[in-house]
C-alpha cells in the first residue's frame, strides 16, 4: 500500500516495523508512535527527507529487542507530543494520543523490567540491586540493542 505524504509515494510497510497498515489512521494529524519515532517528530506533514534520503526501518532481531524499540517509540512519543501540547494545551486529539501512549508506556515498561532488566536506576524489581548487571552502551553486546 502507498501512502501519499508531501507529493513522495512512500511504500510505509518498508519503514514500519509491526504496524498494522489496515488500522493506519490517515485523517488525524499525528502519526503512530513507531513511524514517529522513525522521522523524528509525531506529525503525518512535518517530514522533509534530506536530499530525497528517507528513514529506514529497523529490524529488532529478538522479542527482548522489540519490546525495548517499542518503548523507545511510545516513549519518543509521549515527549513530542508534549512540547506540541505545552504550545497547543487545548488540543484534544493530542492529548487523547497521549494519554494513550503514557498507559502504554507504563504498561511496556512494567513487561520490559518484569521479564529483562530495569529501564532506569528507580525500575527495580527483586531482592537485588540489578541496575549494574544491565548492559552499557560499550558493552559489545552484539545486534542492534542500542538503536
Amino acid at each position: 500500500m502507498l501512502f501519499e505524504d508531501n507529493n513522495l509515494d512512500i511504500n510505509m510497510s518498508l519503514f514500519m516495523p509491526d504496524i498494522n497498515i489496515k488500522n493506519f489512521n490517515r485523517d488525524t494529524n499525528f502519526l503512530e508512535a513507531e513511524e514517529g519515532f522513525l522521522r523524528g517528530n509525531m506529525f503525518r506533514n512535518e517530514y522533509v527527507p534530506y536530499k530525497n534520503l528517507t528513514y529506514l526501518k529497523l529490524n529488532p532481531k529478538n522479542e527482548k529487542e522489540k519490546l525495548l524499540y517499542h518503548l523507545m517509540a511510545v516513549s519518543f512519543a509521549i515527549t513530542d507530543l508534549n512540547l506540541y501540547l505545552d504550545l497547543h494545551p487545548d488540543c484534544k486529539e493530542a492529548f487523547e494520543l497521549f494519554k494513550r501512549y503514557v498507559k502504554e508506556k507504563r504498561e511496556l515498561t512494567q513487561e520490559y523490567v518484569k521479564m529483562y532488566e530495569p529501564t532506569t536506576v528507580t525500575k527495580t524489581t527483586g531482592t537485588k540491586y540489578t541496575w549494574i548487571n544491565s548492559p552499557w552502551p560499550w558493552d559489545k553486546t552484539g545486534g542492534s540493542l542500542y538503536v
